[in-house]
């Protein structure tokens, strides 16, 4: 967790397990989705409903270590792999609580656009400046 600069943990709930007694694939796609956005609202001032600016998911990926059932909580970890001028990668670390199981590694691609026209613009400031704090570079 350590090469995660933001970090959030998120409980379980009921509904999250599928048929196969485990957290269904899904959810680990909207929790990553979900640590993103709380980030970018939260620590970078993001207002997704009257910036004239969005971010559009291009690309998404998870790749599943371990199983995690409900009532474990899921910390999960942020880090941006590579920021561009109107893109960023956004790499996700899940973990198990409970025992620091590695549990899914994930990325999701962002590409801020123009509200109205869907054409790719420069991420703005304040948030580039926030964004530069979560960039981990190779070690």
């Amino acid at each position: 967790m350590s090469d995660y600069p933001h970090q959030v943990s998120v409980p379980t709930r009921w509904k999250d397990n599928d048929v196969y007694g485990h957290v269904n694939n899904a959810v680990h796609y909207s929790l990553m989705d979900t640590a993103i956005n709380e980030w970018m609202i939260g620590k970078a001032g993001f207002a997704p409903l009257d910036a004239p600016s969005i971010a559009l998911c291009v690309e998404s990926h998870c790749q599943y270590k371990a199983e995690v059932s409900f009532p474990d909580t899921i910390r999960l970890g942020l880090r941006i792999g590579k920021l561009g001028t109107s893109s960023v990668r956004w790499e996700i670390g899940m973990y198990r609580a409970s025992d620091d199981a590695l549990i899914a590694e994930g990325h999701f691609v962002h590409v801020f656009v123009d509200r109205e026209t869907r054409r790719p613009v420069p991420i703005a400031e304040p948030m580039r400046t926030e964004m530069s704090k979560l960039v981990v570079t190779p070690g």
